[in-house]
């Protein structure tokens, strides 16, 4: 999904996924709201055909050694 105010790219279903991230940490816990959010995401998962998510930054530090010895 792309926004329209000029700052690039955002994230294929990344509203999705964000609103049902802060839903479980939510207190007290819906779990009625929380499955109703999962729903959303998993729609738009399929509709976007979405294989995979990752975190920003996660690509880099998957290619990179973990550790460097000098």
């Amino acid at each position: 999904m792309e926004s329209g105010n000029g700052k690039g790219q955002e994230a294929v279903c990344g509203e999705e996924a964000l609103q049902l991230l802060n839903c479980v940490t939510e207190t007290p816990f819906n779990q009625e709201k929380c499955q109703h959010l999962l729903h959303s995401l998993r729609q738009c998962v399929l509709a976007k055909k979405v294989k995979k998510f990752s975190l920003a930054g996660q690509d880099q530090q998957e290619t990179k050694p973990n550790s460097k010895k000098a």
